[in-house]
């Protein structure tokens, strides 16, 4: 650890600092460093504010320091959170442990706040009836549930309505067996008016024979879900509902209990009841709900106005407490990035929303996302590669969105729409689903081979888009033809025409491919020349075809590992956080090393049984007779290439004639021919004695 002494501060306080994430910051170890933040340059902060919901955080401990109530946590605030606790308590070193509960012993006595504090404190033991010299937040919430309950009845007892409850203690269960059996009902009588309108439509709006008999062969027990959708009980143009007999065996329990409850005290002795008495029970237990909802509404708001008021007499003492638990973890998240970086110690940032699992690997840099539109703009700035996923929870009934930064891996089968699973940070599991990719390399590895993976992508779409076309135009021409011969099935067209055709097809096909011809024709020469040109280099010593294959390797995958290499060592988490609404002060690197401990792969051991369905291996003798062949295949393109390009056989280079021996040639050239007189003198032949052709 690097010490810096008297850096920069108000009163030159011995601030230490660290390397955390490739960049310096300050270190909040101790109590001292807590209460001297307000002599912190605010250059040095790593965040300048960050929101109040949203985060792996206690909400109410964050809104109690929000003191402008704006939503939002500044710098100035959490200095003013520290200056209150030097006024309250006597050690801030009591702030590392992270505990909810004081000991009266560590509250200053003697300063006001601490005065507000202790008076806070005995107000809420008094309440519970204890006698103590601590207190926990868990006194607090007990206080604060019974003040609730207490403010309830008060307001109950000061406001309550002259209003009779139709059926006495029991209105509340009469209420729920006639909204259990309110739909049902009204379809009975429906039905029963329709009998009325048309007395032929009554066999058809009671159950169908047809239905019973397709269920009759089954356990008729096990089909209870569907005898629930047969009528309540037989419609008939009366429109009265029986009391004592004829009702849908499906719904016989939930009558029976209504019946108990309901309509054996308004109907009592009756046989059946018309749709008019019905509604009457309706009206009561209608009119009872309206003033149970009126009156729980205007209690909630009466009640909420009193707890409000009387939480400012205890926020001094639960104010300490949240404090004391969480101050000192929120310093860490928000003037350095410690729970962060720290992960050997297993710590995770309050902006790490849980982890999502998806191809093998565990993503634990998993932030949610507040505004698609807003990270989509500032997430490539970041430099990572990022899924996107939509997240459902069936359990709790509720959607969101995450971003989760993949560190290390491939990304081979990545793709939007791959199905994963997201777990949040209480291991609650959620469904999840790629929704959008930021792409942006992940490792110098993975970054080696993106080259030769895209071209092999690219090889095989394309032959995969020319296989389709043709199997498409083979499929329109089969067609087509089978038409043709259909319409005219009479008429035969010339073979002589026919063939013409298919020749000019044919000549079409070969038009259609001849750019691809073209192209390997070009890639063929190209690849002649450059071993023509490099004959000489790779033969002249046995190790230049390695330095060959290297220089290629590196002309091939170089740019792609050089670009990958300035990307990683600028990956930085702020822009996602910006789009979250954070202001972030500083780089927050991720570099490979620290990439790598954010997301996990899958770690296989070696298995020693056989796959039974494994696919069949090629023998050992026969790959490396394969790679024989062909390696002496291109050793001998090579050579026949290289032979004509560049023979080995040259003639020599002569040497350039000297002065002498030009002038002697030049004077030769100049001076008349003799003939030597000792040869004979060519006879000539008379013209007469050549012989005739």
């Amino acid at each position: 650890m690097a010490k810096i002494n008297k850096l920069i501060g108000k009163n030159d306080y011995d601030w230490k600092f660290s390397t955390v994430g490739g960049v310096t910051r300050v270190n909040i170890e101790t109590g001292a460093d807590i209460a001297h933040l307000n002599e912190l340059d605010q250059k040095l902060w790593t965040v300048l504010s960050c929101p109040v919901k949203g985060l792996e955080f206690d909400e109410k401990t964050l809104t109690l320091m929000d003191a402008d109530k704006d939503g939002r946590i500044r710098v100035n605030e959490v200095v003013a959170a520290s200056q209150w606790l030097t006024k309250v308590l006597k050690d801030m070193n009591y702030l590392l442990e992270g505990k909810d509960t004081i000991d009266f012993s560590q509250v200053q006595a003697d300063t006001d706040e601490g005065k507000e504090v202790l008076e806070s404190a005995q107000l809420i033991l008094k309440q519970l009836g204890q006698e103590k010299e601590s207190i926990t937040l868990a006194d607090v919430a007990e206080y604060m549930a019974g003040y609730e309950e207490k403010c309830k009845d008060e307001y109950t007892a000061a406001n309550a309505e002259p209003f009779e409850p139709p059926y006495g203690d029991k209105s509340d269960d009469a209420e729920a067996a006639v909204n259990a059996i309110r739909a049902k009902v009204a379809d009975f009588f429906m039905r029963c008016k329709l009998a009325q309108f048309d007395e032929e439509a009554t066999a058809a709006l009671d159950v169908q024979v047809e239905k019973i008999a397709a269920i009759s062969a089954n356990n008729l027990s096990d089909s209870v879900d569907e005898i629930s959708t047969y009528p309540l009980a037989r419609p008939v143009k009366e429109a009265l509902l029986p009391l004592n007999s004829g009702i849908n065996p499906a719904w016989q329990a939930a009558f029976a209990t209504l019946k108990s409850l309901v309509l054996d005290v308004d109907f009592a002795g009756k046989e059946s009841i018309s749709e008019e008495e019905w509604n009457t029970v309706l009206a009561k237990v209608d009119a009872y709900t309206a003033w149970k909802a009126a009156g729980e509404t205007a209690m909630n708001e009466a009640v909420a106005e009193m707890l409000k008021v009387h939480s400012a007499a205890i926020e001094p003492v639960e104010k300490l407490l949240r404090l004391c638990r969480d101050f000192f973890k929120l310093l860490h998240n928000f003037v350095v990035f410690k729970d962060f970086y720290n992960r050997a110690a297993g710590n995770t940032a309050i902006f790490q929303a849980g982890q999502l699992y998806i191809d093998q690997r565990c993503c634990d840099l998993c932030v949610r996302v507040d505004d698609m539109g807003k990270h989509l703009n500032s997430a490539g700035k970041s430099g990572m590669y990022l899924l996107y996923c939509h997240c459902v929870s069936k359990v709790k009934g509720t959607e969101m969105d995450v971003v989760a930064a993949l560190t290390d891996g491939d990304v081979k089968d990545l793709h939007e729409g791959k199905n994963a699973v997201f777990y949040d940070r209480t291991g609650q599991d959620w469904d999840a689903t790629v929704t959008k990719i930021i792409d942006n390399p992940i490792s110098i590895r993975q970054a080696f081979w993106s080259p030769y993976r895209k071209f092999g992508q690219w090889i095989t779409d394309k032959i995969t888009k020319k296989a389709e076309e043709k199997e498409s135009k083979s499929f329109d021409d089969m067609t087509a033809k089978a038409d043709t011969a259909t319409e005219n099935i009479a008429t035969k067209k010339d073979e002589a025409a026919t063939k013409a055709e298919e020749k000019k097809a044919q000549m079409f096909d070969i038009a259609k491919f001849a750019g691809i011809f073209a192209a390997i024709g070009l890639a063929l020469g190209a690849i002649g020349g450059a071993l023509a040109t490099l004959g000489g280099f790779v033969t002249e010593k046995w190790y230049n075809a390695l330095i060959l294959i290297g220089a290629i390797v590196v002309f091939i995958s170089g740019p792609s590992m050089l670009l990958a290499w300035l990307k990683l060592r600028k990956r930085n988490l702020g822009p996602l956080l910006n789009a979250n609404g954070w202001a972030i002060n500083s780089m927050v690197k991720i570099n490979t090393t620290f990439g790598a401990t954010l997301t996990s792969r899958a770690q296989y051991p070696k298995v020693v049984g056989k796959d039974p369905f494994a696919d069949k291996k090629m023998p050992l003798w026969k790959k490396l007779l394969i790679w024989l062949v062909i390696l002496a295949a291109l050793f001998v393109v090579g050579f026949k290439l290289t032979q004509h390009y560049w023979p080995w056989e040259c003639k020599p280079v002569e040497e350039p004639a000297t002065t002498e021996v030009v002038d002697s040639i030049a004077a030769e050239a100049e001076a008349p021919a003799e003939v030597s007189a000792e040869a004979p003198a060519a006879e000539e032949t008379p013209a007469e004695e050549t012989p005739a052709e």
